[in-house]
């Protein structure tokens, strides 16, 4: 039977309980054990699909397709597991879920309440997401005494009262804050975090204290006392230079020890060897590169993270050590292209809206005059076709109909205006949903013999997940293709371009992909095609070195 591992967090939000959960979950792996993970989200929406990045971060995409909490990403670049729809749920689903059972009759005119009702179906979510798991680690969004969080610690507690002692186990991060003016470590914002999940009921078998420098002993034995747990089940988590040394430094302080006692798991010895082979790697690169990130979230990391991860993990399999330049499209366009003249490489990824399209195209520009590696992912892909229409295929005004309703060449168009042969652009309801209405989750493409792409897959057809409304209109890529872009993946049955590149004799390694490899690389692989851009960028700075 599965059991199950509960995570919370107090005091502050953003502390680290994604790769906390993540960690544990590659240590227990490491151990034998199968694990999973789930991600309970308190907001109201029913997936972050529609939430700004500047709210939320990146939206992770599952194989069939959810639009999920990013810190699923992590779940699955530090263990095997592939997480899907049933990983991650929020409030929303859950309310959504319970009120479409009222309104079929399934309660039996029963009054409909958040316990048992609410609750009840959030156990059923929980247990529907673990199934084939020997352990299922489950992450609590938010922090203790939220009002939003209430149903869900109210879920887990009564769960920890049905499962059973040797079945569940209950861990708190919290935050241990050094003030500088005292000179001291504080432990009392812990202990008023375990009072609240006390007084919910729920009391923690390990405390993850979050911390800038080790706790002292006296520290650890202090909130050991007070708090309610072993003194040895005080563990420390302390800044690292990389997420990947946390499951290293997590395993030192017997952790997976605990939770395998706490759940009565006999396993093997873990064997952390692959992370300690990437930690070397990482802290130990032969070359450096720079590569230009031309965004318009430049100042919010959470928002590309699965793919900052993807150019780390290929720096790590090239042994070299990627500096991002995270550049604002918008200052593109108000500065031109110098910042990109001692770049190595430059990267546009996806996205929405309008906002700073046009710097973005003009990067593009630059890379594929000057023959810099570039990689365009996405909405970066289209915007690279956009760039080559106007610019190489004669067309001018080329736009996508996204950000340009009147375009005289609409080259990237939902397929509901491109299919019109007539040439018309259909009008679309502009107040139609915006949630699910998206080419979403893994899908197949096929490869063209002798292309680039096919060279750096080494496969003919590759699945990779998608994110997206717009396409490329097949009804104009004729023309485009004649004047020297390559279609070098396509989506079979539908024809939809998947990948473009420029010949190699025209350009040393310049592609674009319509899907999102960052989704599917994690650090012991890495992605072909992230490893290929890479290389390609060091390439370019050997050649520069040597002329």
């Amino acid at each position: 039977m599965t059991k199950y591992v509960f995570v919370t967090g107090g005091v502050v939000s953003s502390l680290g309980k994604g790769i906390a959960a993540a960690s544990l979950g590659a240590i227990l792996e490491s151990r034998g054990i199968k694990v999973t993970h789930l991600k309970l989200d308190p907001y109201i929406n029913v997936d972050p699909g529609t939430m700004s990045p500047f709210q939320h971060g990146e939206v992770f995409v599952t194989e069939d397709g959810a639009e999920t909490d990013l810190d699923l990403g992590h779940y699955e670049r530090f263990t095997s597991a592939r997480m899907s729809k049933r990983n991650n749920f929020t409030t929303g689903q859950i309310y959504e879920s319970v009120i479409k059972k009222e309104r079929r009759g399934e309660y039996l005119g029963k009054t409909v309440q958040v316990i048992p009702h609410i609750t009840d179906e959030i156990k059923q979510y929980v247990k529907r997401g673990a199934e084939g798991a020997d352990v299922a680690i489950i992450e609590v969004g938010g922090t203790v005494g939220d009002i939003e969080s209430l149903p869900f610690l109210e879920a887990i507690r009564q769960m920890g009262i049905e499962e059973g002692r040797n079945s569940t186990c209950f861990i708190h991060l919290t935050l241990v804050p050094y003030i500088p003016t005292a000179g001291e470590l504080k432990t009392k914002p812990t202990q008023h975090s375990v009072k609240e999940l006390r007084e919910i009921g729920i009391q923690p078998d390990i405390l993850l204290c979050r911390a800038d420098r080790s706790l002292p002993v006296d520290e650890r034995r202090k909130i050991a006392l007070f708090c309610n747990v072993m003194p040895e089940a005080v563990i420390e988590c302390l800044d690292a230079s990389s997420i990947y040394k946390i499951p290293g430094q997590l395993h030192d302080q017997m952790l997976d020890e605990i939770v395998c006692h706490k759940l009565n798991i006999l396993a093997r010895a873990a064997d952390l060897t692959v992370w300690e082979k990437l930690v070397q790697a990482l802290e130990n690169p032969k070359q450096t590169i720079d590569v230009a990130f031309v965004g318009k979230y430049v100042d919010l990391t959470e928002s590309y993270k699965s793919l900052i991860e993807a150019v780390s993990h290929a720096g790590m399999h090239t042994e070299s050590k990627v500096n991002i330049h995270y550049i604002d499209s918008e200052d593109i366009e108000r500065e031109g292209c110098a910042v990109l003249e001692k770049m190595d490489a430059i990267l546009v990824p996806g996205g929405f809206g309008k906002r700073g399209t046009e710097g973005k195209i003009a990067a593009i520009r630059y890379a594929r005059e000057n023959k810099v590696p570039y990689l365009g992912i996405c909405l970066g892909m289209q915007l690279a076709v956009i760039e080559f229409a106007r610019n190489v295929g004669g067309m001018a005004g080329a736009h996508s109909t996204e950000f340009e309703r009147e375009t005289p060449y609409p080259v990237i168009g939902l397929i509901t205006e491109w299919k019109d042969r007539s040439g018309k652009v259909e009008k679309r309801n502009e107040a139609s949903d915006l949630g699910g209405t998206m080419r979403l989750g893994a899908q197949l493409c096929h490869l063209s013999d002798g292309s680039l792409a096919r060279e750096v897959y080494g496969a003919p057809d590759v699945v990779e997940r998608h994110r997206h409304r717009y396409e490329v209109n097949n009804t104009l890529l004729a023309q485009l293709e004649d004047k020297g872009l390559r279609v070098s993946g396509r989506a079979p049955g539908t024809d939809l371009c998947e990948m473009i590149e420029l010949p190699t004799d025209v350009h040393p390694w310049f592609v674009g992909c319509q899907f999102h490899p960052e989704f599917t690389s994690n650090p012991r692989k890495g992605h072909p095609l992230f490893t290929a851009y890479v290389k390609a960028a060091l390439a370019r700075k050997a050649a520069a070195v040597a002329a």
